[in-house]
């Protein structure tokens, strides 16, 4: 029986995070990129096995490691982007906050996605059936349950960056009202977001669509939008670009996010 795309992802996922806590568990040493990011045989481990998953699928796969290397894919209307170890920093640290993300994109706009967290077993996914986050024992998922955006909870709670914190982020707290302001790391973010512990994380400091995809497709199953500064959904495949994002906002609800966003350009012009 062939697997489903989500299954397909998910055992991807599975199996990456199993050699990033292998790695994890001893002694690592860390390289730095030509970008000056940091890259460790788990990052590089990780790609290959997610790579080896993804091939029975015949589509490309924008991978964050591939790319630094030079290999970059004709990635035409459906591919696959991923980013191996989200918050290779937080690895480092070993503070447990980093991810395997993985999705799936269709003209540019991520459909599908995975986002899984090695360190404590937490495994979120999302696509066209819905939203779920459960919890990895060994090789299965258990406590499956459906994910949902908390829009027009109060008071409210934004998602910072641990790693990249920005000056206007605070005056946007005062401005919106924010009670609470939760910090961590990686593409955990979008999945506070997506099971409603928080309802707004705005990005002030560039980020690489691997880094963005999959909680996006995530976050946009529970119900919630990923915007850029044009206001629309952000994309990806943008090779111009270097696939970096400029500034942009998630949020459990477009008029939030819409109303982050007019106070986000501010600060951009001033």
């Amino acid at each position: 029986m062939s697997l489903s795309l989500a299954e397909l992802m998910n055992r991807a996922a599975i199996a990456a995070a199993e050699v990033i806590l292998e790695v994890y568990h001893r002694p690592v040493l860390a390289m730095e990129k030509p970008d000056g990011s940091p890259v460790t045989e788990a990052d590089q481990r990780a790609e290959a096995i997610i790579l080896e998953h993804l091939a029975a699928t015949g589509l490309p796969v924008l991978a964050e490691e591939s790319v630094a290397a030079g290999r970059i894919p004709e990635l035409g209307t459906r591919y696959f982007v991923v980013d191996p170890l989200d918050g290779t920093k937080e690895f480092l640290k070993r503070n447990g906050e980093f991810t395997v993300n993985i999705a799936y994109c269709e003209n540019g706009h991520p459909i599908s996605g995975v986002v899984l967290a090695p360190a404590t077993g937490e495994i979120y996914w999302g696509g066209p059936d819905g939203a779920f986050g459960g919890r990895l024992a060994g090789d299965a998922i258990e406590a499956v349950a459906p994910l949902r955006v908390a829009a027009g909870k109060q008071p409210l709670r934004i998602v910072a960056s641990r790693s990249h914190g920005h000056a206007a982020l605070a005056e946007l707290c005062d401005t919106l009202e924010v009670a609470e302001d939760v910090s961590v790391g990686s593409s955990l973010k979008f999945c506070l977001l997506a099971k409603g512990e928080a309802q707004l994380y705005p990005r002030f400091t560039p980020t690489s669509e691997w880094d963005t995809a999959a909680g996006q497709a995530v976050l946009q199953a529970a119900g919630g939008v990923v915007l850029g500064m044009d206001g629309l959904p952000l994309t990806c495949g943008h090779r111009e670009d270097g696939f970096l994002n400029a500034w942009f906002v998630a949020a459990a609800s477009e008029k939030l996010a819409l109303r982050a966003l007019a106070e986000m350009l501010r600060f951009a012009d001033a």
